[in-house]
């Protein structure tokens, strides 16, 4: 399958909504408001911070299919602002075929070229093996886990990750 990175557009919202809804509301890897509507999710997902340094991208097939989608921008503002952090998600009938692997080197990359020191991820659902996986992968540490932070609807309170990767 081949599959480009590109900078995500206003017009890609309505193929980003269907996946990105169903992710949130199965209340498994992201604590997102489950019932948060379109009209409120995509100014959310799409324009991640007030940031110069921010993007949003998606991944998509040879057809223009959004396979997935990422946002990118630095962790916290002023003193933190060197230290970047993202959010991702693929669409369920695209996993395991490498679009997270690829929606998260291109991050890398581009926080690299965008000169930040490193990379953060605040909130990694512990029972998220495909993601801590992917991004342990990727060259990322688990440098601690707040335990029961995240109420998971089969496993209960679980532990939140914050994965770390240097640049």
């Amino acid at each position: 399958m081949t599959v480009q990175i590109r900078t995500a557009t206003d017009a890609d919202w309505p193929a980003i909504w269907p996946f990105f809804h169903e992710i949130v509301t199965a209340r498994e890897t992201y604590a997102y408001d489950p019932d948060l509507t379109e009209e409120q999710a995509g100014p959310l997902w799409m324009s991640p911070s007030s940031a110069a340094r921010s993007r949003t991208t998606v991944a998509v097939d040879a057809d223009g299919t959004v396979l997935g989608t990422a946002n990118m921008y630095p962790n916290r503002p002023g003193p933190g602002s060197h230290v970047a952090s993202a959010s991702f998600m693929v669409d369920a009938a695209a996993r395991g075929k490498g679009v997270g692997r690829l929606l998260g080197q291109d991050m890398i990359d581009w926080a690299a070229r965008e000169g930040f020191r490193s990379i953060q991820f605040n909130a990694v659902v512990e029972t998220n093996e495909s993601a801590v996986h992917l991004w342990q992968a990727l060259g990322f540490a688990i440098i601690g886990t707040v335990p029961e932070a995240f109420d998971h609807p089969t496993h209960g309170y679980v532990g939140l990750h914050v994965m770390h990767r240097p640049l």
